[in-house]
């Protein structure tokens, strides 16, 4: 298996460990803010389901345009103005789970010439689909330590799970 290949099954399986990080929760529990960071557990399965549709938004604008540019998000606002506290958890996993394993399934039939094509991001600079997707898997795995964390400091911990293959 591909180096490249294996990065998109990591991509892929993150709908299955996402959905599997906020199982059993209360609502409560998903409203709490135990920490560490400020958000809650609903916060952020928001923030990863409105930052992976941007993502994919954003991987497709690399694909099928040239040069194009990639807008950057203020997770803060997007948080307080887009009132992510009252989001259904559920909801979001499976938004988020949908999502990637749409684009799995277009990055899957790219050729591998398209994972070094780039747009420009209005805050990191040029950006390679490759780079994106790279970007996309790790930004999973950090709020999942997090996510681990909280789940924790409420006394409902899970053996932790982070993206793996799916083959």
């Amino acid at each position: 298996m591909s180096a490249l290949s294996s990065l998109i099954d990591r991509y892929a399986s993150g709908g299955a460990v996402l959905v599997y990080a906020v199982s059993n929760l209360t609502p409560e529990q998903e409203q709490a803010r135990p920490g560490p960071g400020a958000w809650s557990i609903a916060e952020l399965a928001a923030h990863l389901v409105d930052s992976d549709v941007l993502a994919g938004d954003r991987m497709k604008f690399v694909i099928a345009q040239p040069d194009p540019i990639l807008v950057g998000m203020d997770e803060t606002a997007w948080i307080s103005r887009l009132r992510s506290a009252e989001m259904p958890v559920s909801e979001a996993v499976n938004l988020f789970a949908a999502n990637r394993h749409w684009m799995a399934r277009v990055l899957r039939g790219c050729p591998e010439s398209d994972f070094a094509r780039a747009g420009q991001h209005t805050e990191r600079g040029r950006m390679t689909l490759a780079e994106l997707l790279t970007t996309y898997v790790n930004h999973l795995d950090h709020h999942l330590k997090f996510l681990y964390a909280k789940r924790a400091n409420l006394g409902v911990a899970l053996e932790p799970r982070y993206t793996y293959p799916t083959k």
